[in-house]
Formats: C-alpha cells, sequence, structure tokens
C-alpha cells in the first residue's frame, strides 16, 4: 500500500545521498591532492582544468547544504501532503455516507473546502474547477452518493511541519496520536533485542520520539535558514548531511506504515478484512514468525499484513514457507 509515492520519496532521497557523495569525492580530488603534472595524464589535465573552474571550497559547501535541506525538506512535505491524499481518498470506500465519518473530518473537510474557495476566488482559475468543489461539498451534505472528499481541503497549513503541525495535520484528517506511532516505529528500528520489559520498550520509545521532534525541528530550522536567508552560518558536515537523509525517509515510512494500520483497521471494523492470529514470536535473523493462526486458509505465496501497533509498524509481507506444528511437533511443512 502507498509503494508508488514511497518508491518515488526513496529514490529522491537517494539521488542526494549520491550527489552528496560525489562532492565530497570531487571536493578531495580538487582540494585536497595538491597540484597535478599537466604532462602526466590527459585525466590529470581535464581535474586541473575543473579546478581552474570550480567554485570556492567552502562557497561550495554552502550552496550543497542549502540545496540539500531545502530539497529534504521539500521531500518530505510532499510526501506527507500524498499520504494524506491518499488517506482522503480511501475514506469513501471505508464509510459508504458521508454522516457516518466522524465530525472532525466532516468539519475539517467543510471548514477547509469554505478556506479553499475564498483563495481560488482571489485567483484566476478555471470556473468550472471551482464549480466542481462546490458541487462535491453538496453531495457530501446533502446525503448524496457516491460521495467524494476534496483533498487538499485537508491540506491548508500556513506553518512548517515540525511535529505539532504534522500532528494537527493528521488528527484533522482522522488520524490521531501519529507522532506516537512514530517513536513506537523508530524505537522498533533501533531496538535489537528481542524483548523487554513493557516499561522499558515505553521510555526507550519516549526517547525516540523526542530525539525524532529535535532532528525534525533542526531540519526545519536548517531549511528555512537556508531559504529564506539565502545563505547558512555554518556547513553542516557529510556525516550530518547524511544522518538527515535517514531520518526523513525513516519518518516517512514510519507515517505510511501508520495510515496503513488505521485503513487496516477501519477496514477491519466494517469486515473488509479479518484477523487471522497472533505472532508469538519473532526470529529477526530468519525473518520469520511464530504464530497461532485461526480461521484462515492461505498458501506460500500469498501476503498478509504484520501489525504491531504497541510497537509502531505495518508491512505487508510474502509467505516463503509454511510449518504447520501440532504440541510442538511438525506435522507438515511448505517451502
Amino acid at each position: 500500500m502507498f509503494e508508488v509515492i514511497l518508491d518515488s520519496m526513496r529514490g529522491d532521497i537517494s539521488t542526494i545521498r549520491s550527489m552528496i557523495r560525489t562532492n565530497e569525492e570531487l571536493r578531495k580530488i580538487l582540494f585536497e591532492q595538491g597540484s597535478l603534472d599537466k604532462q602526466e595524464s590527459e585525466d590529470c589535465q581535464k581535474i586541473t582544468s575543473l579546478k581552474e573552474i570550480a567554485p570556492n571550497k567552502n562557497d561550495w559547501l554552502i550552496y550543497e547544504n542549502c540545496a540539500v535541506l531545502t530539497r529534504l525538506y521539500a521531500i518530505y512535505e510532499n510526501f506527507v501532503e500524498n499520504i494524506v491524499k491518499e488517506w482522503i481518498e480511501c475514506l469513501p470506500q471505508i464509510f459508504p455516507n458521508y454522516s457516518d465519518l466522524t465530525e472532525e473530518i466532516q468539519g475539517t473537510h467543510q471548514r477547509g473546502v469554505a478556506n479553499l474557495l475564498l483563495k481560488l476566488k482571489n485567483k484566476n482559475i478555471n470556473s468550472q474547477f471551482y464549480k466542481d468543489i462546490i458541487s462535491s461539498l453538496f453531495v457530501c451534505i446533502t446525503g448524496e452518493n457516491p460521495y467524494e472528499l476534496v483533498a487538499d481541503a485537508f491540506l491548508l497549513h500556513e506553518q512548517n511541519l515540525r511535529k505539532e503541525a504534522l500532528e494537527q495535520l493528521f488528527s484533522n484528517a482522522g488520524i490521531s496520536d501519529a507522532w506516537n506511532w512514530i517513536g513506537k516505529y523508530i524505537n522498533s528500528k533501533s531496538t535489537k533485542k528481542e524483548s523487554e520489559s513493557a516499561q522499558k520498550e515505553s521510555e526507550s520509545a519516549q526517547k525516540e520520539s523526542e530525539s525524532a521532534q529535535i532532528k525534525l525541528k533542526r531540519l526545519v530550522d536548517y531549511r528555512n535558514e537556508a531559504a529564506h536567508r539565502g545563505f547558512i552560518d555554518a556547513t553542516l558536515g557529510l556525516d550530518i548531511l547524511l544522518e538527515l537523509c535517514d531520518f526523513v525517509e525513516t519518518l516517512c515510512q514510519a507515517l505510511a506504515e501508520l495510515v496503513t494500520y488505521r485503513v487496516i483497521e477501519q477496514k477491519k471494523s466494517i469486515g473488509q478484512v479479518k484477523e487471522i492470529g497472533r505472532v508469538t514470536r519473532w526470529f529477526p535473523n530468519a525473518q520469520a514468525a511464530r504464530a497461532k493462526i485461526q480461521d484462515a486458509n492461505f498458501s506460500v505465496g500469498d501476503s498478509v499484513f504484520l501489525v504491531s501497533e504497541t510497537k509502531g509498524y505495518c508491512k505487508l509481507v510474502k509467505i516463503e514457507g509454511i510449518k504447520i506444528t501440532e504440541n510442538n511437533q511438525d506435522i507438515q511443512k511448505k517451502a
């Protein structure tokens, strides 16, 4: 679920990582290797020529930092808006009637449409688009079916997407406790032990949540300094830039799994999805699970969702092998 926007996000961040590393290696060649003998080889002549037109090393670092930070934030913000849009587009499939939506979602939708119409009215826009928005709202409030929600109505935010603004954006769309999920997700990624006490897990998740909040604030602050001031006072090192890339990718993945989880839970409540069992132990090295399965018929090659709200993950996995046991004895194996 949401693989298209996830793949796009990962591809964009991979490109940023490649550019950061490439620039770093180029600077080493141009500024740390010393003078080159022009007669030594044709390649050395090309490097010497490149050195003559290369920018000042510090200026190069500043421009690179500004580009990376503004691009990283844009990737993050664009992903958030796209994942919220995907969620909003799923809602009419889960709630056949507009009146079935929570009051919070209806209220956000109606206020958002009103604000959107005010903004559009002041611009030179296609009048049919303006009418379509009004028409879609009319269908919603009169109870006609099928209905469509105006996704852009949920994306009107004026603040940068720090923790509080991010939580509010998701809450307005009917997804509460987004940051709590993020803390659990990051904690589950960083925890290597197979089992911990509930108290230790809770404390660790809280620390990860606070750490993620600090990292997100830094990204936003760095980006604002780069975008609005046009320069930055001090450049960030290679490791910090790459760490920010990893953080944004992890944050986006956490949000995608959160929305996937909420979609599954809503579909389960109306009978479109069912729970088939409980994982009793996870073996990370083998990427295998021991589970108690009930009322389910599936085979090797099928896909299921592994879900844990307490640990903050929701992943679609493919079944590569099945071993059925009874009283601790293997009675059937399927590879």
